[in-house]
């Protein structure tokens, strides 16, 4: 011990006075301070300029360039994230808390935060640790875009990508990349803490303008009301990651990666979840004689037949509705299941009052206010009413045998408020960690699956649904891929997307594989209709949902976009299987047949090399330089294997 301090204090150097002209260097990473803020270099690209830190004092709002004296430090660094270099400014004014400002420098990105500090306490809603111009290469040009990721997946939100040079002010929240169409590199700048604040990332239209920065609250975060102020001795931003990348989606996963060292995804050692859940047909018309017989059909005709997961069991799970049940009703449903060597699943809200009794003890007010979303009241998580319910919710599902919960209107618990029930707690975030970490706990022994809800944080439950509610029609799929095309990165921080259910019924064939290759190429591969009475439903999963080769795909590893090139939704995605094969997913989702050409290069194949390629729909050869048409409203699946 003695002699690790004395290697930190040796590579440690404090500077003060004249700070014009202090630098760190790390890697491709050099920083450096003027008088007119900082300058970040990476290789030979000048990523940012004048980059300052500011937070909000009362009414006012203070930078760094407000302080009258600053100190530099700089150490080696060696922690969870890797080996590199740390430099420390901090910033003093009689008049002002200290601020510290750190930059941490590894070998694939650097992270940034800031902290105040007073011995009579500060009290803040906004940090932002990253105020500052981005150089002029990395945002101009037609082929540079720039990602809008949303705060959550209600109200059918989408992602979308628009040109860097827009005329428009873009907010993303939590992460955004600045990426190029053609070569690939890209920027990414995100935040990857999650336990205080709601963090976003603007980029500003004309003055190339970036603001990482802690404490967003608006429409898009379901906010009526303004971010909580975090308060005390010493308060801290969250830490926001620098990285820039030959290619974005690296980065993008690069980012998830971080993330999932700070907060690991919660564990799950089995095969990753394949069935049906009752909401897509049924919804409210669920009970125990179609619910039973749906479960038969599927052990008799389908579980035979390669539509199971990896441990030869299916997931069969009761949705909204199933308080139509008799206690009984559930138990002998989970029983049925079991002999049919299937999980039973079910539903619950718990942080939503859908019956909205305004004169509840354990609501969220707003200006003295219930706040409403998407018809339900929402709860204090903090409050103790709400830790009853859990336990009660959780005793009965046990004591009728459920393994896995759909947990859905997450948001409601995230949302800021007047106060909560718990007077330690003064933000949304820290409100929505509290109950999330209490479900976690309570249904421990059970596989969490979350439907509406915010992206992060992201280590209470197994897997999270990656875009809104989706049914049977091409317009359901594309909606699906638009959040697979920016969002597949999510799967590292869940052990798994979720495509939502899948429904063949009142749809063309075509929609059908396109759905249903959606769900496989995504994570979960939940389907939905009403398998006890619908003839169409009946035949088109015998023909659609028996197919080994595209069920195999279903193994929770997300595909990757192609290439993003414009606003719309990817049509390519693809994955580099274990075996050394290549597997492309090609949509189509116009109303006319498309062309689709293998490009060695964006596919990563050998560009001289002999390839044998399967279609795996049809089950026939496909001469791998071809151009292959895919129809309207329809997919194609290509396995690529080498030839030796």
């Amino acid at each position: 011990m003695k002699t690790t301090t004395l290697i930190i204090t040796l590579l440690s150097v404090a500077l003060s006075g004249c700070s014009t002209g202090e630098r760190i260097a790390e890697g491709q990473w050099k920083l450096s301070y003027a008088d007119d803020g900082i300058s970040i270099t990476h290789g030979s690209a000048n990523v940012a300029k004048g980059l300052r830190a500011e937070y909000r004092l009362d009414d006012r709002l203070v930078s760094t360039a407000d302080y009258s004296n600053r100190t530099f430090r700089r150490s080696a660094l060696s922690d969870v994230f890797g080996q590199g270099r740390r430099w420390t400014i901090t910033y003093t004014d009689p008049q002002l808390p200290t601020l510290t400002q750190t930059f941490r420098l590894y070998n694939s990105y650097l992270l940034t935060d800031i902290r105040l500090q007073s011995a009579e306490g500060v009290s803040t809603d906004y940090m932002a640790p990253v105020v500052a111009q981005l150089a002029d290469t990395l945002v101009s040009g037609q082929q540079k875009r720039r990602l809008f990721v949303p705060f959550d997946n209600d109200a059918w939100i989408r992602y979308s990508s628009s040109a860097a040079a827009s005329a428009d002010t873009l907010r993303s929240y939590e992460v955004t990349t600045v990426y190029d169409t053609h070569h690939g590199q890209g920027l990414v700048v995100g935040a990857i803490d999650h336990d205080r604040w709601k963090n976003a990332v603007e980029l500003t239209a004309g003055s190339h303008g970036l603001r990482a920065f802690s404490g967003v609250a608006d429409q898009l975060t379901r906010d009526r009301h303004g971010h909580g102020h975090v308060s005390g001795r010493e308060v801290a931003s969250a830490r926001i990651m620098i990285g820039v990348f030959s290619d974005w989606r690296t980065g993008l996963e690069t980012y998830a990666d971080a993330n999932a060292v700070v907060a690991p995804p919660r564990p799950w050692q089995k095969a990753m979840p394949v069935g049906w859940n009752s909401w897509g047909a049924l919804a409210f018309k669920v009970n125990h004689d179609n619910s039973t017989r749906i479960s038969d059909f599927f052990a008799s005709e389908l579980q035979p037949r390669s539509f199971v997961n990896a441990d030869g069991l299916l997931y069969t799970g009761l949705d909204s509705g199933w308080n139509s049940f008799s206690e009984e009703d559930l138990k002998d449903f989970a029983d049925r299941c079991r002999r049919n060597h299937q999980v039973p699943c079910i539903y619950w809200t718990p942080f939503t009052d859908w019956g909205k009794d305004s004169k509840r003890e354990d609501l969220l007010l707003a200006d003295g206010q219930p706040q409403e979303l998407d018809g339900a009241y929402a709860l204090d998580p903090t409050h103790p009413d709400v830790r009853r319910r859990m336990e009660e919710t959780h005793d009965l599902f046990r004591r009728c045998g459920y393994e896995y919960v759909k947990m859905d209107f997450m948001t409601h618990g995230r949302m800021e408020a007047d106060r909560w029930y718990r007077s330690d707690i003064s933000t949304g975030t820290e409100a929505y960690n509290y109950g999330m970490h209490l479900l976690d706990s309570i249904f421990s022994d059970m596989y969490l699956n979350l439907s509406i809800s915010p992206i992060f944080p992201a280590q209470y439950a197994q897997s999270r649904r990656i875009a809104c509610d989706a049914w049977n029609k091409i317009k359901d799929t594309e909606y699906t891929m638009n959040a697979l095309t920016w969002g597949w990165w999510i799967d590292r921080i869940y052990q798994y997307n979720d495509a939502d259910h899948v429904v063949l019924r009142d749809a063309t064939e075509g929609e059908n594989r396109a759905r249903i290759t959606s769900s496989v190429i995504t994570g979960l591969f939940i389907t939905g209709d009403d398998f006890s009475a619908d003839t169409m439903a009946i035949s088109r999963a015998r023909r659609f949902l028996t197919n080994a080769d595209i069920n195999r795909l279903a193994t929770g590893r997300s595909f990757r976009p192609l290439t993003a090139d414009d606003d719309r939704s990817e049509q390519t995605f693809v994955r580099q299987e274990q075996d050394g094969t290549t597997v492309v997913a090609a949509f189509n989702y116009g109303d006319a047949p498309r062309p689709f050409a293998f490009d060695r290069r964006r596919l990563g194949l050998d560009a001289t090399a002999r390839y044998a390629v399967e279609e795996l729909w049809e089950h026939r050869p496909v001469a791998p330089d071809a151009q292959v048409m895919i129809p309207a409203r329809d997919v194609r699946v290509f396995r690529i294997a080498k030839q030796e």
